[in-house]
């Protein structure tokens, strides 16, 4: 196959992987060995001798299931009727995006521009890539606020154990449904709201500006509006549904596996509020990946739902090195493998599905584009 985008993607240079590299490191050590003496709890490291062995390997296994319904999540949604990519090629982009994710950028962009690129070297238009990606966005991360309402909610009224202030219940909770009600008027935005508001504006040079600007919202909407096809569809969404719903999951259970390695109960609607509420802090924009500022966001998070700091401490940095360190070898030596797979994919010329039929969709964009 051979879709547009770039030869290659420098997102890996040895400069940038350096840069990142010192920075992580400096941050780490602030934050496990620096604060801890200045706040009184001493060496936080030297509480991991300390951790049940038995439960690390189980948030291990939990790693595990987050990495497969993570890629079943990707192929269900973009692996599908359009492009069908292969497990193997799948979990290739998957990974290589959890690297990319893990090393540049926040809120994930690092990994979403290098599964663009992917899809465009594998044949898919600019167009499909887009919606597509917003599909498995939209699709992964609306559990998000939905998980901050309902264990908000049920926190604060005393249903579940685990009461925490309104600071930390209601006003996420409030914030999420914001999100969540701007997502579904997204969803309403017509895919040719271009050329209804370029009839707006006057000259063609305004006009083809306005045009070029409203085709993200147009793209937004029509990813967002697949994702609501794919929830009213069990036969057709089952599978990236399960596979979001997993990889959240699994994730909450990596960080419940790591408070039990230490003796420790919190129970449930606290983990997955405190959990949600710490991966906030992925968005901070100085720290790759929020390093650092996940870390610290998840244990000020804990702190102030009362658990005990000198076991916040250990069991965030037990999470942290099971569900972001150790995946990341996988992802690198993914990253190599998918540069292979993509001038494999160039090598055989236009797009051809595994049966041997050239894909309509890609053949319905002109070339130029494709390999711009």
């Amino acid at each position: 196959m051979n879709g547009g985008g770039p030869a290659e993607l420098p997102i890996f240079t040895r400069r940038r992987v350096a840069q990142t590299t010192l920075l992580v490191l400096v941050v780490l050590v602030a934050i496990y060995f620096l604060f801890p003496r200045l706040v009184g709890l001493g060496d936080a490291l030297g509480k991991l001798g300390e951790a049940d062995l038995a439960w690390v390997a189980i948030a291990i296994c939990f790693n595990v299931v987050a990495i497969a319904t993570y890629v079943a999540l990707f192929k269900a949604v973009v692996g599908g009727d359009v492009l069908p990519l292969s497990w193997k090629e799948t979990y290739e982009i998957n990974m290589a995006g959890l690297a990319a994710t893990r090393l540049f950028s926040a809120g994930g962009a690092g990994g979403i521009v290098l599964s663009f690129w992917a899809l465009l070297k594998a044949g898919m238009s600019r167009h499909e890539a887009g919606r597509r990606m917003v599909a498995f966005l939209a699709l992964q991360y609306v559990f998000y606020p939905v998980a901050l309402i309902v264990c908000g909610i049920l926190l604060r009224t005393g249903v579940v154990p685990g009461k925490g202030s309104v600071e930390l219940t209601i006003v996420p909770a409030g914030v999420a449904g914001v999100l969540l009600v701007i997502g579904l008027l997204m969803a309403l935005i017509p895919p040719d709201v271009g050329r209804r508001l370029a009839s707006l504006a006057r000259g063609e040079r305004s006009k083809a500006i306005v045009a070029n600007v409203a085709k993200v919202p147009a793209v937004a909407g029509e990813g967002l509006r697949f994702t609501a096809g794919l929830f009213a569809s069990p036969s057709r969404g089952g599978l990236a549904v399960v596979g979001a719903a997993g990889f959240w999951a699994a994730n909450i259970g990596i960080l419940w596996a790591s408070f039990k390695a230490f003796g420790v109960h919190v129970p449930l609607a606290v983990v997955v509020q405190g959990f949600f509420l710490g991966m906030v802090a992925n968005l901070f924009p100085l720290a790759p990946a929020g390093v650092g500022a996940v870390d610290a966001g998840m244990i000020g998070a804990f702190v102030l739902f009362g658990i005990p700091e000198e076991t916040v401490f250990p069991a965030v940095l037990v999470y942290r090195l099971v569900a972001f360190w150790m995946p990341l070898p996988l992802g690198l030596v993914a990253f190599f493998q998918l540069r292979h797979t993509a001038h494999r994919w160039e090598a055989e010329g236009l797009p051809i599905d595994r049966d041997g039929t050239i894909q309509s969709e890609v053949l319905a964009t002109p070339i130029d584009s494709r390999r711009t």
